[in-house]
C-alpha cells in the first residue's frame, strides 16, 4: 500500500545539546547512518515523505537527496521553528496541503523495532510502562483502543503507557478540521490535539511497539548501546565530521564546504587509488559502496607487505623529490603552526590545571613540559620531506582490501595546507605508524586506559599480537627504503597531540598524554613501545 508518511525536523534538538551543534536532530548518527534513514527504511520503497524542515533544513534536504534519489520528498520549510508559537501544531498547519489523504506522523526521535501499521484506519502506538513515564504523554488504553490522550501532568492509572508519537491518520478530514481550534498553547501539542479532539466520534486503535526514544541525550545514549550491537564499521565519531553507510553507499558529510570540495577535486590526482565520487552536494558527497575488507579487520604482517608494495606505486617512491623551498613553508604551517593551534585549542577545552609549562608524570616517567619538548623539536628538518602524491588519512580503517586483492583508499584528506595535488608522504607513514600504535576497534572496544591518580598519569591500550608483528615489520622496511624511522615517530607524537581536541573524554586524555610521552622518548633517541 502506497501513503505518504510525514516527518517533522525543523526543530532545534536542544535536548541533544551538543550533537545538534552542526546537525539537525534528525542526522545525529546512530549505528553509522544518520537516525532518519532508520525511520525511512522502515517503510515500503513506494511511500512518498513530507519532511518538514527547519534548523539546519538544507542539510537534510541535501543528505536525503544524496541518499535516496529514487524516493519521492516533499520539503516543507518552517520559518519560525523556535520561539513563540511554534512547536509541532504549526509545523503540522504548514504541511497540511501535502497531506490531504490517509497518512502517518512519527517524530523524527522515534524508532521501533516492529513493522509500522499503515493508516488504514486511525491508530496510536504506544509503548511499555518505564521509569521514564513521567517525560512522555499517555495513552489510556481500554481493549485495545484508545480511551484518552493525556498530558504528563495527568493523573496516573493501570492502564497508562508512554505514548511513542507515532499514529496512523485515516480520516484526515476530522483530522485537519481538528486544528480550527488551535490555541497558542496547541502550537506546541501537535498531532496529540487533533486526535483527542477526534476521539469522541471517532475510533482509535492502540497498537503496542518496541520503542526507542532518542530525543534526549539520556535516552539516545542508552539506544546507541543497544544498536552498538550491530556496528560493523569502527569510525571515531567528531561533531563536524562523519561517515554513514546508507542504501548501498558511502556517505561524508562535513560542516565546512571547502572540505567537502576539496575532497572531491582531489580525486583528479589519487586516480583509481580512491573510488570514484558519485553525486556532491554542499556538505556531503557519496560514492557507492565498496567491496571487500577493511585492513584494520585482518592486520596481518604478509598483508602489510602487500600493502607497502603496492603504496610504493602510489607515492611513487623512487622518483619523489624533497621538499623545495614552498614546500617547506607549507610543512611548517601544517606541521608547526597547526599543531601549536590544537595544543591551544586542547588546553581550552580541557579546562584543567595542566598547561603547555607543566612537567608531567606519565606512566612513572617524569615528561618535560611540553613547551619544553616543542621547542627541542628541529623544525627546519622535520618540514624537509618527500612531496608526492599522498593520501592524508592513511590508516588500516581507510584501507580496503579488495575481493581482487588490490587495495583501495578511503577517506582520503582534503588538502596539504591549501595544495590538492601533492603533499609530505613521511605524513602518510606517521598515519600508518599512529594506526599501529592506536587502533580503531581497540578504542571502540574501550581497550585503553587514561588514569589520574595524584601526580601521575597512567595510559595504555591494548595492542593485539598481529599489530605488533606489522609495527616491527614497518620498521624494518623504513630501514630497507632508506626512509627515516626518527621523522616518522616524530611526526607520528605531534599526529596525537593534533587530534586529541577532537575527540570526548577520556579518549582526548589518553591521546594527548601518548603524544607527550612519545614526542619525549622520540628527541631522546629512546625506544617507544606499547
Amino acid at each position: 500500500m502506497s501513503y505518504k508518511v510525514v516527518i517533522p525536523t525543523a526543530g532545534i534538538g536542544s535536548r541533544l545539546f551538543s550533537l545538534t551543534k552542526n546537525l539537525n536532530k534528525s542526522l545525529v548518527s546512530l549505528n553509522n547512518k544518520p537516525i532518519i534513514c532508520h525511520i525511512i527504511e522502515k517503510f515500503p520503497k513506494d511511500c512518498k515523505f513530507v519532511i518538514p524542515i527547519g534548523y539546519k533544513g538544507k542539510l537534510v534536504k541535501d543528505f536525503l537527496k544524496i541518499a535516496y534519489p529514487k524516493i519521492y520528498f516533499k520539503f516543507v520549510k518552517i520559518k519560525n521553528y523556535s520561539g513563540k508559537y511554534s512547536g509541532l501544531g504549526l509545523t503540522l498547519l504548514k504541511a497540511k496541503k501535502y497531506l490531504q489523504e490517509p497518512f502517518l506522523f512519527i517524530p523524527c526521535d522515534t524508532l521501533v523495532k516492529q513493522k509500522i501499521n499503515p493508516p488504514v484506519y486511525n491508530w496510536v502506538g504506544y509503548a511499555n510502562k518505564t521509569s521514564q513515564d513521567k517525560n512522555f504523554r499517555r495513552c489510556i488504553v481500554n481493549k485495545g483502543n484508545l480511551n484518552m490522550l493525556v498530558e504528563k501532568s495527568y493523573k496516573k492509572t493501570n492502564n497508562q503507557f508512554p505514548y511513542t508519537g507515532l499514529c496512523g491518520i485515516k480520516d484526515y478530514k476530522e483530522f485537519w478540521e481538528s486544528f480550527n481550534d488551535l490555541n497558542n498553547y496547541d502550537f506546541l501539542r501537535g498531532e496529540s490535539f487533533a486526535i483527542q479532539k477526534m476521539l469522541p466520534k471517532l475510533k482509535f486503535k492502540a497498537k503496542k511497539y518496541e520503542w526507542f526514544d532518542v530525543g534526549n541525550l539520556k535516552s539516545y545514549e542508552i539506544t546507541k548501546s543497544i544498536f552498538k550491537k550491530k556496528k560493523i564499521y569502527n569510525i571515531l565519531e567528531k561533531e563536524n565530521e562523519a561517515i554513514w553507510f546508507v542504501n548501498e553507499k558511502v556517505i561524508k558529510y562535513s560542516n565546512d564546504k571547502g572540505f567537502i570540495k576539496k575532497r572531491y577535486l582531489r580525486t583528479k590526482y589519487l586516480n583509481n587509488y580512491v573510488p570514484k565520487i558519485i553525486d556532491i552536494k554542499d556538505n556531503f558527497y557519496s560514492y557507492n559502496l565498496q567491496k571487500g575488507i577493511i585492513f584494520s579487520s585482518n592486520p596481518s604482517q604478509k598483508n602489510l607487505k602487500k600493502l607497502l608494495d603496492y603504496s610504493m606505486n602510489f607515492w611513487n617512491l623512487k622518483k619523489i623529490k624533497k621538499a623545495n623551498t614552498k614546500q617547506k613553508l607549507k610543512s611548517k604551517k601544517f606541521y608547526k603552526e597547526k599543531t601549536l593551534k590544537r595544543i591551544k585549542l586542547f588546553y581550552k577545552l580541557k579546562k584543567s590545571d595542566d598547561n603547555i609549562n607543566k612537567i608531567s608524570i606519565i606512566n612513572n616517567i617524569p615528561i618535560k613540559s611540553l613547551k619544553y619538548l616543542l621547542n627541542k623539536i628541529n623544525w627546519e628538518d622535520l618540514c624537509s620531506g618527500l612531496f608526492g602524491r599522498y593520501h592524508g588519512d592513511y590508516h588500516f580503517e581507510n584501507i580496503l582490501i579488495t575481493k581482487k586483492k588490490s587495495f583501495l583508499f578511503l577517506d582520503w584528506r582534503q588538502d596539504f595546507e591549501g595544495d590538492i595535488s601533492k603533499g609530505d608522504i613521511y605524513y602518510d607513514l606517521a598515519k600508518l605508524m599512529h594506526g599501529m600504535i592506536v587502533s580503531h576497534p581497540q578504542v571502540n572496544l574501550n581497550k585503553f586506559k587514561f588514569l589520574k591518580k595524584n601526580n601521575n598519569i597512567e595510559i595504555n591500550i591494548f595492542v593485539p599480537e598481529s599489530i605488533k608483528k606489522c609495527r616491527a615489520y614497518f620498521y624494518k622496511w623504513l630501514e630497507k627504503n632508506n626512509l627515516e624511522k626518527k621523522r616518522v615517530d616524530l611526526l607520528t607524537s605531534l599526529i596525537f597531540l593534533n587530534i586529541a581536541p577532537l575527540h570526548h573524554y577520556p579518549y582526548n586524555m589518553f591521546l594527548f598524554n601518548l603524544g607527550k610521552i612519545m614526542l619525549q622518548k622520540t628527541l631522546n633517541n629512546e625506544e617507544f613501545n606499547f
